[in-house]
């Protein structure tokens, strides 16, 4: 099995969450409400903190959506981070309101005088802040030296003058992201920066098109960088619900085996040969052990194999914890290699339940 050496990176604190050196990789994602619409933003905040995100982000728009970051605040334990672009009085106004990270566009806050407060500000309070830039936002190069060619140098560029800017100011509580739209840049850009500073970097894929196309795009980039050791804390985004993005950073995190959050299904994906309705089995089974998936394993988690066939379904589901493999409108359920019972497919997900957790 392959063992992914991380990077070293300097540790961070953010609200009650540590990211960097040698903590879980955390997983975040963003309300997609206004944030000033307390009733749905606490609602969906609520259901992020459910299922096991242990970070999240707010949109801070306008003066009302920064002040109501204090009730908001009150009412939950999970991490808060206030996203600033364009009005640099908004992240003041955000810290006042007691939020764990700012999140600044170096493409649209970039005035020295204005960084200054904004960091004074955050010096005060003792929350860190993350230079986020968006391949889409970055200023104009025209200063530039003329070499700089490829997006992934002119985002390194962005981030390594902001974080000079920081630094001149005497402020070290530093996350750094560098997202692109295009899976290659994105990859190049945190490779490259990655051997430039120390700071936690803040994994991402922007802007990645419909669902299903961003979940494939988002796994390949923070994929193949998680496995080359970059990354400290992750965020999928997705043209879909926030909680999908949580889960799809779960999926990413455990295939790589860097979390454990709980059971792991193995399922062939049917053919022919399959007699029963393996995916509706799959998909309730699923459902049934969502109860268990946020929760922090601190051991391997345990495999429950459904298959449907009578080729390899045997196989599989005796090495699994436990399985369960179908012939004809029944299966016969496996724990620990060993046979256990037959059962009919109507009743099966009950019983590898009950029997998963007796």
């Amino acid at each position: 099995m392959i063992k992914v050496k991380r990077r070293k990176s300097k540790i961070i604190k953010i609200g009650n969450t540590y990211i960097g050196g040698n903590n879980p990789i955390v997983i975040q994602s963003m309300v997609k409400t206004k944030t000033s619409d307390i009733d749905n933003t606490l609602r969906q905040l609520k259901e992020l903190e459910k299922i096991g995100c242990e970070i999240v982000r707010l949109a801070v728009k306008d003066i009302n959506d920064a002040k109501v970051l204090r009730q908001i605040k009150k009412k939950l334990k999970i991490p808060i981070v206030a996203d600033i672009h364009f009005d640099w009085r908004l992240a003041l106004e955000a810290i006042d309101s007691g939020v764990d990270k700012i999140r600044l566009n170096p493409g649209n806050i970039y005035k020295k005088e204005e960084i200054h407060k904004i960091v004074s500000a955050a010096k005060e309070k003792a929350i860190p802040i993350r230079v986020g830039v968006n391949s889409g936002s970055l200023r104009s190069i025209k200063h530039q030296a003329s070499s700089i060619k490829s997006l992934a140098d002119k985002m390194v560029k962005s981030a390594l003058d902001y974080i000079r800017i920081l630094e001149g100011f005497k402020f070290y509580d530093i996350v750094v992201s560098l997202k692109g739209s295009d899976i290659f840049d994105t990859i190049e850009a945190y490779r490259k920066i990655s051997i430039l500073c120390d700071y936690p970097l803040h994994l991402g894929v922007t802007a990645t098109g419909p669902a299903h196309i961003g979940i494939v795009k988002s796994s390949i980039a923070i994929g193949s960088l998680l496995l080359s050791g970059v990354g400290d804390t992750i965020r999928v985004s997705l043209t879909d619900k926030s909680e999908q993005e949580v889960k799809v950073a779960k999926a990413i995190l455990e295939a790589l085996a860097l979390r454990n959050f709980g059971p792991q299904i193995i399922s062939c994906p049917t053919c022919g040969r399959c007699e029963v309705d393996l995916v509706k089995i799959v998909n309730n089974l699923e459902n049934g052990l969502a109860t268990f998936r946020h929760y922090r394993l601190s051991g391997p988690p345990p495999k429950v194999a459904v298959m449907g066939g009578v080729v390899n379904g045997p196989g599989e589901a005796a090495e699994a914890d436990m399985g369960i493999a179908f012939g004809s409108q029944e299966g016969l359920i496996f724990r620990k290699g060993k046979p256990v019972k037959k059962v009919a497919a109507d009743k099966c997900v009950n019983l590898l339940l009950k029997e998963l957790y007796k």
